[in-house]
């Protein structure tokens, strides 16, 4: 026996069908925006993880190189130290060695990575040091490395790295013996190992007389 089921009952359950579906796409369209925005965000975190851990590994080839090579200098270029013989010098890269300043553009790399013999510091000298390596002498056309004034010897061929006015030295050291030098090679003193040696070395032979000799 067929059933017959009121006209308006089938309408309305057909409404229903169709009012149903479209909310549940929507709701599967709703979940699939969620999964996508949670995709991403894993995306984002992997991404940041993957970034901090290329920092961190920067940061610690930094830090070996540092320990492996030493600190860099914090005042690029040349820089002054004071030698053992408390005389001016060059300041090696390593921050340890110091050579006399007229070590420097001599030929002979004494820093240990040779950088007492740069190009850049030596290819035209003096103008290319730095000042502090550079004593002028009476002549302005002569120069010396600094640590060659006062040091006893005429560097500067006429002894004004040793006497005023143009330079202005102490009294002879304990292993010098004081008088105007008839030697071209010394100025006011002469080291003492050249007394009584029966050579005259003072104009007044005070280095035959009166000089002690070496102590």
């Amino acid at each position: 026996m067929n059933k017959i089921f009121p006209q308006g009952d089938a309408e309305d359950n057909a409404a229903a069908r169709t009012k149903a579906g479209p909310r549940g796409e929507g709701k599967g369209l709703h979940l699939k925006r969620f999964g996508y925005s949670l995709l991403c965000c894993s995306r984002r975190e992997a991404c940041l993880s993957a970034f901090l851990l290329l920092l961190l590994a920067t940061l610690a080839a930094l830090l070996v190189l540092v320990v492996i090579l030493g600190l860099p200098s914090r005042t690029p270029g040349a820089q002054l130290c004071v030698t053992p013989a408390n005389r001016t010098g060059f300041l090696c890269h390593d921050r340890r060695s110091c050579i006399p300043a007229h070590g420097v553009c001599d030929g002979v790399r004494t820093c240990p990575h040779g950088e007492d013999e740069d190009e850049s510091l030596c290819q035209d000298v003096p103008q290319s040091l730095p000042s502090f390596l550079v004593a002028h002498c009476g002549n302005p056309a002569s120069w010396i490395y600094s640590d060659q004034k006062c040091d006893g010897i005429n560097n500067c061929g006429d002894c004004s790295d040793e006497l005023s006015p143009v330079t202005s030295c102490p009294l002879c050291g304990p292993g010098w013996w004081r008088c105007s030098s008839t030697v071209f090679r010394y100025c006011s003193c002469i080291p003492k190992n050249l007394c009584r040696d029966h050579v005259q070395h003072c104009s007044d032979w005070s280095d035959e007389f009166s000089c002690p000799g070496p102590e």
